[in-house]
């Protein structure tokens, strides 16, 4: 198993792999183009060279950061707001017709809780998904392992830990269910 088929995996990987390297300068490239790009269509061309699938009507505003690009997978009619940052180690879908606002940080990456682990840069990673019409507000943290439930709302600056059921708002830090949506 190579080491980035590690990392995709959760399990702890060497990030200085040769591999790994290569995809991060990739994405690197691709997200630096996008950021200083003016042009919203080479933008969208861009973001399809960079990421693992963006789908049809999909938007991404600059300035876009994320680790390697092609572990994202994004839906159809979905917009991402400026100044949002994936760390993409693992997969991280995003359904159909979501919104998600500005400042937002997915973390599918997480180190060891034990000190001595944490001194070697080990790293581990879990998916996140953000499954269809949800909208994420602005400055919202996502970390890893976590599932959006479709049709929810997630309040402006919350933390996500846990999964969030369906057609539910959730907000503060930790993120709680403050309600369930009537759909």
């Amino acid at each position: 198993m190579t080491e980035y088929e590690k990392m995709k995996q959760g399990y702890d990987f060497d990030a200085g792999d040769k591999e790994i390297c290569q995809v991060r300068a990739n994405a690197l490239t691709l997200t630096t183009k996008i950021n200083h790009c003016g042009d919203s269509e080479v933008v969208q061309q861009l973001a399809k060279d960079l990421l693992g699938q963006i789908g049809n009507n999909s938007f991404i505003t600059a300035p876009f950061k994320c680790e390697f690009g092609k572990n994202i997978i994004i839906g159809s009619n979905s917009f991402i707001n400026m100044g949002c940052t994936i760390l993409d180690g693992a997969e991280v879908r995003i359904g159909d017709n979501v919104l998600i606002a500005p400042s937002v940080q997915l973390y599918s990456a997480s180190h060891s809780l034990d000190y001595k682990a944490r001194r070697g840069w080990k790293t581990f990673c879990k998916p996140i998904v953000i499954e269809d019409d949800v909208w994420i507000g602005g400055n919202v943290v996502i970390n890893q392992g976590v599932t959006i439930g479709a049709r929810s709302v997630v309040a402006a600056s919350s933390v996500v830990n846990q999964d969030v059921p369906a057609d539910t708002v959730v907000g503060g830090v930790p993120a709680k269910v403050i309600k369930k949506l009537n759909q």
